[in-house]
């Protein structure tokens, strides 16, 4: 089993900056991803990006390409996501998730967010 714990998020003015962190109890080789997600009040959950710790290779969804870059830090057993040029829009609680296989059983582990307010 793994625990993700988030932090970084806070008040930021549009067209700001914040990089969120993502730490799990456990080395990080042995989480086989690490997948950002928000959700906005009174939305879904929404799937940003996500990072495969084998190889580095990171994807993200069209809405944040180019603003957002998700990394890790070996050594911290953490994951980032650095969120650039924020927009009002970008308001929500972020979330990071793995999913892992514990005792042959397939399980989703979520950290608990972090709030985000893009605002004036």
């Amino acid at each position: 089993q793994v625990q993700l714990v988030e932090s970084g998020g806070g008040l930021v003015q549009p067209g700001g900056s914040l990089r969120l962190s993502c730490a799990a109890s456990r080395s990080i080789f042995s989480i086989p991803f690490i997948t950002w997600y928000r959700q906005a009040p009174g939305k879904e959950r929404e799937l940003l990006g996500s990072i495969s710790t084998r190889d580095g290779s990171s994807n993200y969804v069209d809405s944040v390409k180019g603003r957002f870059t998700i990394s890790t830090d070996n050594a911290k057993n953490t994951a980032y996501l650095q969120t650039n040029s924020l927009k009002p829009e970008d308001t929500a609680i972020y979330y990071c998730f793995t999913m892992m296989l514990v005792s042959g059983v397939k399980r989703d582990f979520w950290g608990q967010g972090t709030q985000v307010t893009v605002s004036s």
